[in-house]
């Protein structure tokens, strides 16, 4: 096992080659919002252990970490972590995202980019179907028929809407759509908050052929609201239909024509068991049914995930280029349409459909989620006593936004990633205010090295009131250049700042023309 430093042509090389690499960026979440390069998975280094043994499950691939350089980069300590846990080939970028830009390579805003990326290359190349705001403000206003889905899941939906959007995420509103829309000739419309799920949305009906005119809303909620028409927020999502014998069959129908058309591989659950204990390639699995489906026929070992979502936000959900993807569907056009999509950003798709009358299925890995061993923790009233011995420093290690929720007097917010270095001089022990175990475990790996004992209280507001620790709901929250945990990116596009609106929609749309020849030609839109 070892690590040791790459350099940025190097590093390119791998990214761009042909076999599987992991390029994660373990800097906070601001950082990498900030500026990352196309293919960096955020993985910061809070939750490092956590969230790379998900992402890159095989300990055989080469990590490539990505921070900002210098004598204290956070990659350096985050490879000596990776390396504990048993990955062979870890190598932090020599010079850190600096570096990567010094030798003129594009470092790009925002989050979820391939993806987005993917969906900006189909808009130029295949030209779906677009509807101005106005345009639809008028069909409505007019009473003209048409069906208005909002393809994001329920919880984007709640946040803010069309009004008379429905929510129908992508995937799913193909797979149900003869049960949502039970004529062959009236308009269908697709909404997102930006653009990209909507584009991609309409590209996956017309992949399933059907016979409905279909139009993505221009720039989605944004775009609307941009057009000084007014959004409805806190909509619940209705449950989605259920299909009939004659719905699901045509579903499959659909499925079949995109598998045959695109040549995508279908393989058996004693194939796809096989495959997730192939110690020599990454083999990710993701279950695309519904719930009822997969209560009906379980599968273990596989990440339940929307379709849309999958594709939407790919380097949340794997951090391996160039690996394998299995995609268990029933229908199978939930899978089939994914499967596609994922193929153009460089992944191997692998499709499983599962019959209603199927048995358990195992598909568990051969690579077991390892970290560091979770410590018992202390009651509310026995971390109140150790608070107040000397050399104590108490740090909160939740969420900047949870500390913004409720602060604790007498706590100092950190992030991991400043451990040890921020605390107190002098300190001996810290007692670490947590959202969970596993957090505690991590940072007490930090403050061990610097010879201070760690003990940890799992934040439970009633119980720590209870006790007497002195809370403060309304704290003044923390400013932008210290709560780095939060991609600040345009994150207020969706509360009214028109300009930010306006900075979003021209990132969105100016992907394209960041790409360099290499980052251009990964993906594969045949």
């Amino acid at each position: 096992m070892s690590s040791r430093p790459i350099d940025v042509e190097e590093a390119r090389a791998l990214i761009h080659g042909s076999g599987e690499v992991a390029f994660l960026d373990v800097r906070e979440a601001a950082d990498y919002g900030e500026g990352h390069p196309l293919f960096a998975v955020p993985c910061a280094y809070g939750d490092l252990e956590a969230e790379a043994v998900r992402l890159v499950p095989s300990r055989r691939v080469t990590v490539i970490l990505l921070g900002e350089g210098g004598p204290d980069d956070v990659a350096q300590r985050a490879a000596r972590r990776l390396v504990a846990l048993g990955y062979s080939d870890v190598r932090p970028l020599a010079g850190g995202a600096p570096a990567w830009a010094a030798a003129g390579h594009p470092l790009y805003a925002g989050v979820n980019v391939p993806s987005k990326t993917l969906g900006e290359l189909l808009e130029h190349e295949r030209h779906p179907r677009t509807l101005a705001p106005e345009t639809l403000a008028a069909w409505q206003a007019a009473g003209r028929s048409f069906h208005f889905f909002d393809v994001r899941p329920p919880a984007e939906y709640a946040k803010m809407r069309v009004p008379g959007a429905t929510c129908a995420p992508n995937g799913e509103l193909a797979h149900r759509f003869d049960a949502l829309v039970p004529d062959p000739t009236t308009p269908v419309v697709l909404t997102c908050a930006g653009r990209t799920r909507g584009l991609v949305g309409a590209l996956g009906l017309a992949l399933a052929e059907v016979p409905n005119p279909v139009f993505a809303l221009e720039n989605g909620t944004q775009g609307w609201a941009l057009a000084g028409l007014p959004l409805e927020r806190g909509a619940q999502a209705a449950p989605l239909p259920p299909l009939s014998p004659e719905a699901l069959a045509a579903s499959r129908r659909r499925a079949d024509a995109i598998i045959a058309r695109h040549r995508l591989v279908e393989i058996d659950a004693a194939t796809a068991s096989r495959l997730r204990r192939d110690a020599a390639r990454t083999t990710y699995a993701f279950d695309l049914r519904d719930e009822d489906a997969a209560l009906a026929v379980p599968v273990s070992g596989a990440e339940p995930a929307l379709a849309g979502q999958l594709v939407q936000a790919s380097d949340l959900f794997m951090g391996v280029r160039r690996a394998r993807v299995i995609l268990v569907d029933d229908a199978g056009l939930r899978a089939a349409t994914s499967a596609v999509w994922l193929a153009m950003m460089g992944f191997e798709p692998l499709l499983l459909r599962l019959a209603a009358s199927a048995e358990r299925v195992d598909l568990a890995s051969v690579f077991a989620p390892t970290g560091p061993a979770r410590p018992s923790g202390l009651s509310a009233e026995a971390a109140l006593a150790l608070a107040a011995e000397p050399c104590t420093a108490v740090i909160d290690l939740r969420s900047s936004e949870a500390r913004d929720g409720c602060a604790v007097a007498g706590a100092t917010w950190i992030r991991r990633a400043a451990l040890p270095g921020s605390l107190p001089a002098g300190t001996r022990r810290a007692l670490l205010l947590v959202p969970d175990a596993g957090m505690a475990a991590r940072a007490a790996l930090d403050l061990r090295e610097a010879g201070i004992e760690a003990a940890h209280l799992v934040f439970d507001r009633a119980a720590m009131e209870r006790a007497g620790w002195r809370l403060d709901p309304a704290p003044e929250p923390l400013p932008r250049e210290a709560a780095r945990d939060r991609v600040w990116f345009v994150h207020d596009r969706h509360d009214g700042n028109r300009e930010a609106s306006l900075r979003y929609l021209a990132w969105e749309t100016g992907l394209v023309a960041q790409l360099d020849a290499a980052e251009r030609s990964a993906f594969r839109l045949g």
